[in-house]
């Protein structure tokens, strides 16, 4: 992909994208700015694909060609890889792997997940990847493109508990006589026999810890595999040494065999138990993944026929029968039928659906035969799109980690160490030396690197992917740590804790019934597209109320509408429609007074009858608040959360929906970048601020506070802008996800510190004698599964329901 290799040995030829070129004259620029780079024989642009092809010596690097360009005035976009690395074991070894990286020309920058075994390569337009997986290689792991890590291999597949079930069969009969000494039995087995069950344990079962440790020593580092190559290798050779000198000896020597190959199939146990929690993290991901369809039935001329998903187009028409899932994401243009979205927005019930409605690929069609067009296709779809955030969130270190790669980088050598010193200690002071090479053992095999790198990345995993499960989507780690930490919420209105629409609030009567007003007030206006119609429309349609036909309907701009119905002019407007026309309008005045003051827009009803034009009625509109407002500011201050409103409305609005849901802070009439400078206010005085916002407006405020939270129901502007996406406009989600994350903080907490007083505590016990190497093996392969564990207790969260239960 963009790099390719010439036949001309020392040269190469390099593609890759530039950004910012508007003109011929851009062109000359760039170009002249490449061909001063020493080394490069010929550079070409082309401004049309806005790409260049550059050949250059072997010696130039891809650093110094980009350096050029960006000198220039121009820039190189970043491009991702994803991997898929096999061989990683510890912490220690995702260190390692990111170092080598890191080493390669034209990388920008690197995340390894030991939990995924994935990384992320952020890399310079133009790099080729198999330099990329070079050098992981060279690291002594392998690496294989994302894309590609399905491939299956040639050949029966075992089962992958095999070789620690091998290596406990053969080890049992070694373990079973120290088991039963105690009791007074004695079953010792002969040494020779202890040979012949222990080396098949430590040069074929074990043969992987040989090769995984040769490999970090050829890269100059260290990992588990070598603390245990080493351990057991030492307990086997030791055990060897004896046999050969006092195996004819009738008070033969107690053998380490057991020790060696008892230690190795701990660890192979420990590994498969490991193993099988690690996929038990991604379950959020492999549900998500089943719900892509994997064909539609997609209309063309007129005739309906299936075709694979991957074929359906922006544009198409495509059929949804009852019972079947949505293709792709779309808009209903035919039908009518209830939805199952549970697994894409957390909400359980299914959702109503008629024409003129919106659709997301891999819902389920229970009831209704549904015709849609589609809107948003392949890696586009809603779908698609939230797999991406998922896998990107559980693929990026959180800051938090940091820490553990520092203590990673020489957690091994150090080890290697103090197992030396124990040895060279213990023989020196007790001049027993087989018992400081046993002490020196358990040192090496009680360490744990693994519990250190899998603390953090299986807690992000398992709580990223149980919140989306409920329609929380989290960008990224660190705004798992951000969460936590929040103290206030500042919370957008219209939209975020409003519907976002106008509806009718209150209908004021100058004689007529309630029912009546509506009724004419929706006749006048059944042609109109106006919001306010609408609102009407749809109280009247949940009245049930039926609408009389009107005729010789027209729009009197900036007043109002007029139409004749049952053969009377019936007029709809503001109050200087009221005034041209002459109505007396005292008896409603202080009623609509009120309303305005309230921030609500008032409509005058009138009709002209044989007594002149009458006052009807007034109909108030306002923005309706979400049936959840209350309860999610209440939740957030019982979290010790403190809420604020920042809306561009007027105080009167702002104030009666701020009182009606219990916010006692409220900044009203807010520009967009009077929002962003309020969130920096409450920043530079000390607050961790989280801002909640569904418009365009909002970005620059989601951008400025340490949190980001956008509603899925508002502009994609907003959602890529925030680091939290809720895929309901359900407020209440909001402290739903700040829990989510203050719990799986707190697991990623606690991981770290087992695994760090784990270590603490066991090596040195391991050095003073006090730890059995078996026991000390058995400790380091539960170390890590009890790691991972601990974070799927992460996948029993669910969302509260009422304060009580925070």
């Amino acid at each position: 992909m963009n790099l390719t290799f010439t036949s001309n040995a020392t040269a190469l030829d390099h593609a890759f994208k530039v950004n910012g070129m508007t003109c011929a004259s851009c062109v000359a620029r760039v170009e002249k700015a490449l061909q001063a780079v020493p080394g490069v024989e010929s550079a070409s642009l082309n401004l049309a694909t806005e790409r260049a092809t550059v050949r250059a010596t072997s010696a130039t690097s891809l650093t110094s060609i980009h350096e050029a360009v960006e000198n220039a005035g121009y820039s190189v976009p970043e491009e991702k890889i994803a991997l898929s690395i096999s061989g990683m074991t510890c912490a220690s070894c995702v260190g390692r792997v990111e170092k080598a990286l890191s080493k390669v020309p034209g990388v920008t920058s690197v995340s390894v997940n030991l939990a995924t075994e994935k990384a992320q390569v952020g890399v310079a337009s133009g790099v080729n990847p198999d330099v990329v997986m070079d050098a992981v290689r060279q690291a002594g792991y392998e690496a294989v493109l994302a894309e590609n890590s399905g491939a299956k291999a040639d050949g029966p597949a075992l089962p992958p508990w095999w070789r620690a079930a091998a290596a406990g069969m053969l080890s049992l009969p070694l373990i079973v006589p120290m088991l039963v000494m105690p009791l007074g039995w004695d079953w010792s087995v002969p040494g020779w026999l202890q040979l012949l069950l222990a080396t098949p344990v430590q040069f074929w079962l074990g043969a992987r810890f040989y090769q995984a440790g040769w490999k970090a020593l050829r890269a100059g580092a260290g990992n588990m595999d070598l603390l245990v190559a080493f351990g057991t290798s030492a307990a086997y050779g030791l055990s060897l040494y004896l046999l050969a000198t006092h195996g004819s000896d009738d008070g033969m020597h107690h053998l380490y065999f057991e020790s060696s190959a008892v230690i190795i199939t701990l660890v192979l146990l420990g590994k498969w138990l490991e193993e099988r929690a690690k996929h038990q993290t991604v379950a959020a991901i492999k549900a998500l993944e089943s719900l892509r369809a994997t064909t539609a039935i997609v209309r063309r001329d007129g005739v309906d026929q299936e075709v694979p998903v991957t074929e359906v187009r922006h544009g198409d028409l495509f059929l949804v029968m009852p019972g079947g899932r949505v293709p792709v994401d779309g808009v209903i243009v035919e039908g009518n039928s209830h939805l199952d979205e549970s697994l894409l927005t957390g909400e359980s019930l299914p959702i109503a659906k008629t024409t003129g409605d919106t659709l997301t690929g891999g819902a389920m069609n229970a009831d209704g035969a549904l015709v849609a067009q589609a809107t948003a296709v392949g890696s586009e779809t809603t779908l698609s799109r939230i797999i991406r955030m998922v896998e990107d969130a559980q693929a990026v270190k959180a800051p938090i980690q940091r820490l553990v790669d520092r203590v990673s980088a020489v957690f091994v050598p150090v080890v290697l160490v103090l197992a030396v010193l124990t040895f060279i200690s213990w023989g020196i002071a007790s001049g027993n030396w087989e018992q400081a090479l046993l002490n020196a053992v358990a040192v090496m095999v009680i360490a744990c690197p693994c519990a250190l790198g899998l603390a953090t990345p299986t807690s992000i995993m398992v709580g990223t992917g149980t919140a989306a499960r409920y329609g929380i989507l989290i960008k990224d780690a660190e705004a798992l740590e951000t969460a936590h930490a929040v103290t206030v919420v500042a919370f957008d209105k219209t939209g975020t804790l409003t519907e976002g629409k106008p509806a009718v609030v209150a209908i004021e009567s100058a004689g007529m019934p309630e029912p009546g007003v509506l009724q004419l007030a929706s006749a006048v206006q059944q042609l109109s597209d106006h919001p306010l119609a609408k609102a009407v429309q749809a109280e009247v349609y949940s009245r049930a109320i039926a609408v009389p036909s009107a005729t010789n309907a027209q729009a009197l701009p900036g007043r109002g509408v007029q139409a004749d119905i049952d053969g009377n002019t019936v007029f709809l407007g503001n109050g200087r429609m009221m005034h041209e026309l002459g109505v007396v309008t005292n008896g409603l005045a202080d009623a609509a007074t009120g309303h305005e003051a309230a921030g609500r827009t008032v409509s005058w009803l009138a009709l002209k009858g044989e007594h002149g034009v009458e006052l009807v009625g007034i109909l108030a509109f306002g923005d309706t608040l979400k049936p959840s407002a209350r309860a999610a500011v209440a939740r957030l201050s019982h979290m010790g959360i403190k809420s604020i409103m920042l809306t561009g409305d007027n105080a009167g609005a702002a104030r009666v929906i701020a009182e009606a849901i219990g916010i006692a802070d409220v900044r009203s009439g807010l520009l967009p970048a009077d929002k962003s400078h309020v969130v920096t206010t409450l920043k530079q005085q000390g607050e961790t601020v989280c801002f909640v916002g569904d418009g365009i407006n909002d970005a620059i405020a989601l951008a400025a506070a340490d949190l980001g939270v956008a509603m899925a129901t508002g502009s994609e502007v907003a959602m890529h802008t925030a680091s939290i996406t809720l895929m309901r406009g359900d407020p209440l989600l909001v402290s739903q996800a700040i829990d989510v994350s203050k719990r799986t903080y707190r697991k990623i907490r606690q991981n770290l510190g087992w695994a760090f007083i784990y270590n603490i505590v066991g090596i040195p016990m391991a050095a003073l004698g006090y730890l059995n190497p078996v026991v000390a093996g058995a400790a380091m392969a539960l170390s890590s599964v009890s790691v991972v564990a601990n974070s799927l207790l992460l996948r029993r969260w669910q969302p509260t329901r009422d304060v009580e239960e925070l």
